[in-house]
């Protein structure tokens, strides 16, 4: 396999890579960059780990180029990382945060163990106040990942990587840092904007007792309101509100002061996402109470030297910019939780957001999951119609009780991560069957934790009637769009096709096998196949069929998927931004 860098890791700062503030939703001055040159070791279980191996640049997986290690960790290995800081302590507590670690890790701080945790895809933090020396501190965290040995979310990833399957990774993988904050302090909020209030809903979760918070929100660097709570619930008024959309990002700033000393600022969108008819009857997503086509991409989040890990903020930047130029509006992020800042600039930038589940579970029947549905598309939503309950928990590989309990778990985790995120406007529970199990009774579960979204509870294939789009997967075959069930009245979103191919020799990550759902081995073949595309099946299926939101695979290539808009490396476009952007111009509802 060929070593690509993007031209993002070539700058990669070693010492200190990703060294932007890594919760751009939640603000605070006194915090520390831990990210850069640790100590690693590999170990098979029960062996001592003895002497380290080397030195792995963090937060990126050892599978990594940017790591400099670059090997494999296996269900059968543990991953060792230490390092030293140093710390200035102060009257207050110390918060150690992990972007996230997959999956399962030990944290040590001076030889004391602060904390366990397990889920490959959230942040999570423990209070190290008292393991914390004034000075020097070595920190020592110990993880293991059974990758799809286990029954956990584990996405892409496979033992046995190929096609639309990814090489494994272990370990850190976003941001490590450290953070000071007051005795008491507001561990979480929720936003949540109500424009036909003209208000903003407030709710705050303190670490200790509730106590006075005082808001103010600035618009354009004005105040435009003030308010403080006693109890740690308020509605805001945001008189004449400034509208969010992607085509005017509006963000309002907020600076949070609790009494007894803790601060913070925030920022918010005032929007709405909702489902209506528009003037002909026609069931459609509503973005601010009026009908608004997403016009989306598949992205997988994956980059071909740091995998997972974006190898900067710049990076990340320039995906979701090149998109927009392009014309889109709208990224799926595909069975992946990306890091926070990704979600911050998606709602600085004007790109709405639908956000996958990490898919889990056990082996996936091949049947089940594609070969039927990709097949005859009719036969999967009204003849199959497989249902999801206890009844196939084991064709759906979704036997293990832990397992789908651990599922409600991560999914509540996710929700509450990103509930406050402007652009996300749609969550997808399942994909195309993998893993799914009682796909009506998690939109209900989503549904209760976030009724401000809308809901894809089964996206592509074994729809079970759910909430709250009619969702396809059509690849192959032509675009044909049957109802669920008699009055099945749900939008329809096409929420996955296209993936045309197009090679482009060194950029490649397999230079001997590539996949594609269209092979093109010419740019204007491949460029007037696009336009074909879009202009004879998308934009008709539009106004002819009531087809609400389409999202073509997808941003980039991917290991041997060579179906992105640009190369794995992000070194080549395959088709000029001005023409794509010419070719979604007709991608709309009127």
């Amino acid at each position: 396999m060929e070593r690509l860098l993007t031209p993002f890791g070539e700058k990669l700062d070693k010492d200190l890579p990703l060294n932007d503030y890594p919760r751009p939703q939640l603000v605070r001055d006194n915090w520390q960059n831990l990210n850069g040159r640790w100590k690693y070791a590999i170990r098979k279980k029960n062996e001592p780990v003895g002497s380290y191996d080397g030195e792995i640049i963090v937060p990126f997986s050892p599978e990594t180029i940017l790591s400099g290690v670059e090997k494999q960790v296996t269900p059968d290995d543990v991953l060792y990382y230490q390092r030293t800081f140093k710390c200035e302590k102060k009257n207050n507590r110390a918060l150690l945060h992990f972007g996230a670690v997959d999956y399962a890790c030990v944290v040590f701080v001076n030889g004391k163990e602060v904390g366990f945790h397990k889920g490959g895809y959230t942040p999570f933090s423990f209070d190290i106040t008292e393991a914390l020396s004034d000075g020097k501190n070595t920190l020592e965290v110990v993880v293991t990942d059974p990758t799809d040995t286990g029954t956990q979310a584990r996405g892409k990833q496979s033992s046995k990587r190929g096609g639309i399957w990814y090489t494994p990774q272990s370990g850190i993988w976003q941001t490590v840092w450290l953070e000071q904050v007051a005795d008491n302090y507001v561990k979480s909020f929720m936003l949540t904007p109500d424009i036909d209030s003209e208000c903003i809903d407030l709710a705050f979760t303190f670490s200790g007792k509730c106590e006075p918070v005082t808001v103010v929100i600035k618009a354009k660097g004005k105040k435009v309101a003030q308010k403080t709570c006693q109890r740690g619930k308020m509605t805001v008024p945001v008189d004449d509100p400034i509208l969010w959309s992607p085509e005017n990002p509006f963000l309002y700033d907020m600076e949070v002061t609790l009494a007894s000393g803790d601060s913070f600022t925030t920022y918010f969108g005032m929007r709405k996402f909702s489902i209506g008819k528009d003037a002909a009857g026609v069931s459609r997503l509503f973005l601010n109470n009026k009908p608004y086509f997403h016009n989306g991409l598949l992205d997988q989040g994956y980059w071909s030297d740091g995998m997972y890990t974006a190898p900067s903020d710049e990076a990340m930047i320039y995906d979701i910019k090149t998109m927009k130029d392009m014309g889109f509006n709208m990224l799926r992020k595909h069975i992946k939780i990306e890091p926070l800042r990704w979600y911050y600039h998606c709602d600085r930038l004007g790109m709405l957001v639908w956000q996958d589940m990490i898919s889990g579970g056990g082996i996936y029947s091949h049947k089940i999951m594609g070969v039927y549905p990709a097949v005859n598309l009719v036969f999967c939503k009204k003849i199959l119609n497989i249902g999801d309950g206890e009844k196939n928990y084991k064709l759906f590989a979704r036997d293990d009780e832990a397992g789908r309990e651990e599922y409600y778990h991560d999914s509540e985790e996710m929700i509450k991560l990103l509930y406050n995120v402007v652009s996300l406007s749609v969550w997808v529970p399942f994909n195309e069957g993998w893993g799914q199990f009682d796909a009506v009774k998690a939109a209900k579960f989503y549904r209760h934790l976030d009724p401000t979204r809308i809901i894809d509870h089964a996206s592509g294939f074994h729809d079970q009637k759910g909430a709250d789009l009619n969702s396809f997967h059509i690849y192959f075959t032509p675009f044909r769009f049957p109802r669920a069930y008699a009055g099945d009245d749900r939008p329809i979103v096409l929420s996955e096709f296209g993936g045309f191919s197009l090679q482009k020799k060194g950029h490649m990550y397999n230079k001997e096998k590539f996949f594609g759902y269209r092979k093109y081995y010419d740019d204007e073949k491949y460029a007037r196949a696009l336009e074909k595309l879009y202009e004879k099946k998308i934009v008709p299926a539009i106004h002819k069929r009531g087809l609400s939101a389409t999202v073509y695979t997808e941003v980039s290539d991917v290991e041997d998927e060579c179906n992105g808009l640009l190369t794995y490396d992000r070194r080549v476009i395959k088709i000029p931004v001005e023409r794509m952007k010419k070719i979604n111009e007709g991608v709309k509802l009127s």
